[in-house]
């Protein structure tokens, strides 16, 4: 491929393509890399450095039993966690059913009318509730919030951060002392609270609605199977997490919430939908619903980063509901509630406390005097509960608690073995007011699958309409779709990473604080950057994170009036958002000829706004996938108006080993550790976002308010509900960085680049290239111009995209950063024979077009109009212009290695004008048979 591009070393191609005055002259002080066994064996020792206890803390988190079925063949899955975000819906069919599932487990069991397909954690989930509910308020001058103090402190503490940079006022009080005096906007209670009291908020959430305020309640959705739902209680929102259906603890994350509301408001839905829609045959087919939300934020009205997801884990947790079905969740919840009775039966024979409120899996008790003597007991047995004050404890339990551990509890209190009493009647029988009495879940698909033989196969199903890495290349610009190694996959299920509460106390984590201590520094040592934070849980939240540290350090300076941020019309749609969302106002700033800023539109720009400028976000190399050659000097520009420079890490992949942004200007960077640093994107999440900040800002990186030592000394307020966000994956990250050392990473930076150029020589004369930097060369992806091709053959980029599924590809990124094109990154992952048959493909497509342009094939019915051809063309009659091999055989390897799309061509706009979010109802089904 050197030899292609016409040099004779990957150095000599770095020399030409890297600017000199940012290229690192010294090697990374990373070490060498380490081979697979002895990579497993170190973080095998450090792993060992954790503490598996028994934790009933709650707190919103739960042991859990995930099923092995869905264990192997989803978590532990490349068919499943390397997939990408469902954009090409035709490939990602399997998907997007399980995430129909889960939306309508949710509205089922939340009794509301339309749920999102998942966000990051419950802490975010509140937090956009809180942003929906001031968008939609009637009364533009009420800007106050209330909140239970009743709710998880964690998600108090995650509001409180959202709600400050939009000049949101944040209230806690005690819903039963609800002031109707004071006008609020909106309210989030806890359901059950977070010292496990069920509460009927029907009268308040009366009150509310009195004043046109929303009504937000955070629900256990396992509860749900035997409490009513929050949409029976009047709720307008309900939020959440699903960890505790089958999704490991993993010392907070990743866990994937949830976010109901009803039908009004579902164009300000935070967040993917999954809707219905029909294809050419007029077939029901699945899409992202609303999916121009995503991919295209309105720049100075963006009121959400919505970007964000954690679609593997709300597949689990879909699954998990589909295994058991309605019977077996509540069979598992009913256990629960048994064992918590049983539990406050022998406490309250014993002497102790646990109120008169009804509960669901968790007790408050008062213990008085006796706390020490038994966490002294606790600690004994290896078990931690929930100190809530001086004279009270919290216990909560779960799927996984026994028998024998209510016994051990009930010592733990008491001092003494004593035979476990006959539980009382349940707070929660039927006759209970807040009883559950409504049906749920009565979609055949939680009614049909649970054996593991059905099960299993019904995984398989989904998983073969789904193309991911184990199928094919997948292109995609500013996604970095790159090997996940299975040696890095392998940790993530060790029980010492899987099975700890997010608050366990520190001594039992070391091995986590040892490998947060590490990767931390080799992410400092790539980057230049003096500290950095692990806890945003996403890119988009890596984005508003750093902005957020910004934006505090102007205000410990005094200088709260620095609110503009500058940001390239070329940028990510994230990045606008994101200033928004940090109380910034967005000013953009034009791009030149060649796609790079331009210097004198920015020069303009910061001198207009000097007093007021907060920061300039930049992506590097550019959106357009060029090394810019002007980068110190567009960060000279910013620093010399007082603001500070944040880099968008989308595309580090391209820098590693050659450069580091700290060194050149930049003052904060996220990085996304599912790109670069190999963590899978699982269908569009998990991800991780941390950030890297310069010495002048480490002081605000982000805090917690139930962990004391996270974050700088002036810690702006937690940005996710636990302390170091998606924790049990960062091992995948340990993992790659150690295996490659400072050589492989380097190497990969090189490979990825040239990958890159050599994709751009091979389709040059075929296509247009649209930005190149110096001597003809890009970065790590590049971008090629179909506008042409409308005009010539009435050809659209979408056109070409699902041809390209013929052809057995995933289609690269349409449409962005320009209109009308395809971004293409072929990572460093991918080998020549991979790249010479993406580019056989594409060039085969060009002449496709020729054709067309050229009246040999008919304008409106060709391979490109009809595609992407599925079995349904096969059996159907034929009377198109081009033959049936033409249509589903292009290549002799596709004859081969056929990728069937489940679906033909979606009708995107059918299914946006006729929103359906949820399975079908039953009569859908009656009307088949």
């Amino acid at each position: 491929m050197l030899e292609t591009l016409g040099y004779a070393s990957p150095d000599e191609l770095m020399a030409a393509t890297v600017p000199e005055d940012i290229r690192l002259a010294q090697t990374l002080a990373l070490g060498e890399g380490l081979s697979e066994q002895d990579a497993l064996e170190h973080l095998r020792a450090i792993a060992a450095q954790n503490q598996v206890w028994r934790s009933f803390i709650g707190l919103g988190y739960a042991n859990t039993i995930t099923p092995l079925v869905i264990q192997r063949n989803v978590l532990e899955n490349p068919g499943w966690y390397t997939q990408y975000t469902p954009y090409q819906p035709e490939i990602a069919q399997g998907r997007l059913e399980a995430l129909l599932n889960f939306q309508t487990m949710v509205t089922d069991l939340t009794g509301l009318e339309i749920a999102n397909a998942s966000l990051l954690d419950e802490g975010t989930a509140a937090a956009e509730a809180m942003t929906l509910s001031f968008n939609v308020r009637k009364r533009k001058d009420v800007k106050t919030f209330w909140v239970s103090d009743a709710c998880h402190p964690q998600t108090i503490d995650v509001v409180k951060t959202r709600a400050q940079p939009l000049g949101i006022q944040v209230v806690v009080g005690d819903h039963r002392n609800f002031d109707v005096a004071v006008p609020i906007f909106g309210a989030l209670l806890q359901y059950p609270a977070t010292d496990g009291a069920v509460y009927d908020y029907r009268d308040f959430i009366v009150q509310a609605h009195e004043q046109k305020a929303l009504v937000t309640v955070a629900a256990d959705l396992l509860s749900l199977t035997l409490l009513a739902p929050p949409g029976e209680l009047g709720a307008d929102i309900a939020v959440g997490s699903t960890q505790r259906f089958g999704v490991p603890l993993g010392y907070g994350g990743p866990h994937a919430a949830y976010f109901a509301t009803l039908d009004r408001y579902a164009r300000k839905l935070p967040g993917r939908l999954v809707g219905v829609s029909k294809d050419s045959y007029e077939k029901p087919a699945l899409r992202l619903a609303l999916q121009t939300r995503e991919q295209h934020i309105r720049r100075d009205s963006a009121t959400s980063n919505i970007c964000t997801a954690q679609v593997l884990l709300a597949i689990m947790a879909s699954m998990y509901a589909v295994y058991h079905g309605p019977k077996g969740l509540k069979a598992i919840a009913t256990r629960i509630h048994h064992l918590t009775t049983t539990l406050a039966t022998a406490l309250t024979q014993a002497g102790f406390s646990v109120g008169t409120t009804p509960y669901f899996d968790t007790l408050r008790v008062n213990v008085g005097d006796r706390q020490p003597d038994i966490v002294s007991r606790a600690a004994q047995q290896h078990i931690n509960l929930r100190i809530l004050n001086a004279e009270t404890v919290v216990v909560a339990l779960d799927e996984t608690t026994t028998e024998q551990d209510i016994q051990d509890l009930l010592g733990i209190f008491t001092g003494a073995q004593s035979e476990l009493p006959q539980a009382a009647a349940s707070p929660l029988a039927h006759h209970c007011p807040l009883s559950r009495t409504s049906d749920y879940l009565t979609h055949p698909v939680f009614n049909t699958y649970h054996s593991e033989t059905e099960m299993l196969r019904y995984l398989q199903r989904l998983q073969s309409k789904d193309l991911s890495l184990t199928t094919a290349m997948i292109p995609l610009g500013s996604c970095t779709m790159k090997l996940n190694a299975t040696a890095e996959m392998v940790p993530i299920t060790w029980p010492e990473f899987g099975q700890i509460h997010p608050f366990v106390p520190s001594d039992q984590v070391r091995g986590y604080h040892k490998l947060f201590q590490e990767l931390e520094e080799w992410l400092s040592e790539i980057t230049g950057f003096a500290g950095v934070s692990l806890q945003p849980n996403a890119g988009a939240q890596g984005e508003y994170t750093g902005l957020l540290v910004i934006r505090e350090y102007h205000r410990q300076r005094g200088e709260t009036h620095r609110t503009v941020c500058l940001i390239p019309e070329s940028a990510h749609g994230t990045n606008p958002a994101s200033a928004v969302m940090a109380g910034m106002k967005v000013v953009a700033v034009a791009c030149d000829d060649n796609g790079d800023i331009d210097l004198q539109d920015l020069t303009a720009k910061a001198d207009k706004h000097g007093d007021q400028l907060a920061a300039l976000m930049v992506t590097y190399p550019s959106t357009h996938g060029v090394f810019e050659t002007g980068i110190r000097q567009i960060c000279d520009v910013v620093h010399a108006h007082g603001g500070q420079v944040y880099m968008d890490g989308a595309n580090m992949n391209a820098q590693v080993g050659l450069c580091r942004p700290a060194d050149f200007g930049a003052d904060v960077c996220h990085l996304n550790l599912h790109k670069t640093f190999c963590i899978p994107h699982g269908g569009g999440g998990p991800g991780v976002g941390p950030i890297g900040v310069q010495d002048h800002l480490k002081p605000f990186l982000p805090g917690h308010g139930l962990v004391s030592h996270v974050g700088g000394e002036k810690a702006i307020g937690a940005v996710t509900s636990a302390p170091w966000g998606s924790a049990s994956i960062l091992p995948i990250s340990w993992m790659y960085i150690a295996m490659m050392g400072a050589a492989g990473l380097k190497q990969a930076t090189e490979i990825a680049i040239l990958n890159a150029n050599y994709i751009a020589h091979q389709l040059r004369g075929h296509y247009d290239i649209l930005y190149t930097g110096k001597h003809g060369l890009i970065a790590h992806e590049c971008i090629i111009d179909l506008r042409p091709f409308r005009k010539s053959a009435g050809i659209t980029v979408e056109d070409v995209a699902k041809r390209l599924i013929d052809y057995g590809f995933h289609p690269p990124t349409m449409s962005w950063p320009v209109a009308g094109t395809l971004m293409i990154e072929p990572t460093e992952s991918e080998s020549k024979a991979e790249l010479d048959r993406f580019c056989e493909a594409m060039i085969a497509i060009r002449g496709e077009i020729e054709a067309i342009a050229t009246h040999q094939i008919d304008a409106d019915n060709n391979p490109l109009k009809q595609s992407p051809h599925t079995t349904e063309d096969l059996v159907s009659d034929w009377d198109r212009p081009y033959d049936r091999q033409q249509a589903v055989f292009p290549t002799n390897w596709t004859r081969d290695n056929k990728f069937w799309p489940a679906v033909n061509r979606i009708d995107q706009a059918f299914g946006d004008r006729n929103l359906a979010c949820s399975c079908p109802p039953l009569t859908a089904y009656k009307s088949e048979s």
